[in-house]
């Protein structure tokens, strides 16, 4: 099965794409990320990533999508334009892929550390670790859509919780 992670935002949405194999195990086959330049004015933007996302569901045809759940505490300004990422985000898989799954931070640490509240930097050694691979992903919103589906692909029994 191939699945897709997406870690949304404006400037950078982080994607990670994974063959998880009949016996369990993961395959990282791509991971980087979607720019979209600051200069540009927000639905340019955000056709940019739809045109980003697009590309990457056509050439890997992913079986299910995960997508990172939005998570801010205190900057509402930036929770607002990663909202707007995240919309077109979903929109663009639900429609080209149409099995979409949701996960909490705390859940994708869970999922791959056994702790909730796991740092960046062990979340990273942990999905370099998992697949094998000789380097952190980078950049970090790459390697932060890698353990998301990673999450789902060690979680993906249990769709039925997490699916929209």
């Amino acid at each position: 099965m191939i699945i897709l992670g997406i870690d949304p935002g404006l400037a950078t949405t982080g994607f990670g794409v994974l063959e998880k194999r009949k016996d369990g195990s993961s395959v990282a086959l791509d991971y980087g990320v979607v720019l979209t330049p600051k200069e540009e004015n927000l639905p340019v933007r955000l056709a940019m990533l739809e045109e980003g996302l697009l590309k990457i569901i056509r050439k890997y045809q992913p079986e299910e999508v995960a997508v990172e759940e939005l998570f801010f505490s205190k900057n509402i300004t930036t929770g607002i334009a990663v909202s707007h990422a995240r919309g077109v985000a979903l929109l663009t898989c639900v429609k080209h892929c149409g099995r979409l799954f949701e996960y909490t931070p705390m859940q994708i640490k869970q999922a791959l550390t056994g702790y909730g509240k796991a740092d960046k930097q062990q979340m990273q050694h942990v999905v370099a670790s998992i697949l094998g691979l000789k380097s952190i992903p980078k950049p970090d919103d790459a390697a932060d859509a890698v353990a998301v589906a990673l999450c789902h692909a060690h979680t993906s029994r249990f769709g039925g919780l997490f699916g929209i």
